[in-house]
């Protein structure tokens, strides 16, 4: 499958995002703490899947980037990580601008990279799930040496 390099080098940024997740999640729980656009945009029950969330994407989505068997089992869990991220991020990004406005340009217009990056990771994923499940029915392994 590849050393942690070769499988990390072309996603840096799915990487970066999919670590500090679970991070900002904990911190979160940990410190009692949120922002105050979440606050008073959502009720208490989102909040706390808001927050969880965060941490079930990172340890998901990392777990779908390293996954040490079939591919498309990672690439599987990966896509459920990158659409719940898409969400949550969009989640965050309605809150934000709902509380400050044309204030929060500029966090909204960050987070919001996020989620439409999230997003077009999904599209790509899908069209590799496609491809491998087009290449299974056609009876080709395309990695015959991963076989053990």
């Amino acid at each position: 499958m590849g050393s942690i390099h070769e499988r990390t080098s072309q996603r840096v940024f799915e990487l970066a995002v999919l670590v500090s997740a679970p991070v900002c999640g904990v911190l979160l729980v940990v410190l009692r703490v949120r922002p105050q656009s979440v606050e008073v945009a959502m009720p208490d029950a989102i909040k706390v899947c808001w927050e969880f969330g965060l941490i079930v994407v990172g340890v998901a989505g990392l777990l779908g980037m390293f996954w040490p068997g079939q591919l498309g089992t990672g690439l599987g869990i990966e896509l459920a990580a990158v659409l719940m991220l898409g969400a949550i991020a969009a989640m965050y990004v309605v809150s934000v601008l709902v509380v400050a406005g044309a204030q929060a340009v500029v966090a909204a217009s960050f987070v919001g990279a996020v989620a439409i990056g999230s997003w077009l990771r999904s599209m790509e994923i899908v069209r590799s799930l496609r491809w491998i499940i087009r290449m299974h029915q056609a009876g080709i392994d395309p990695w015959p040496e991963a076989k053990t």
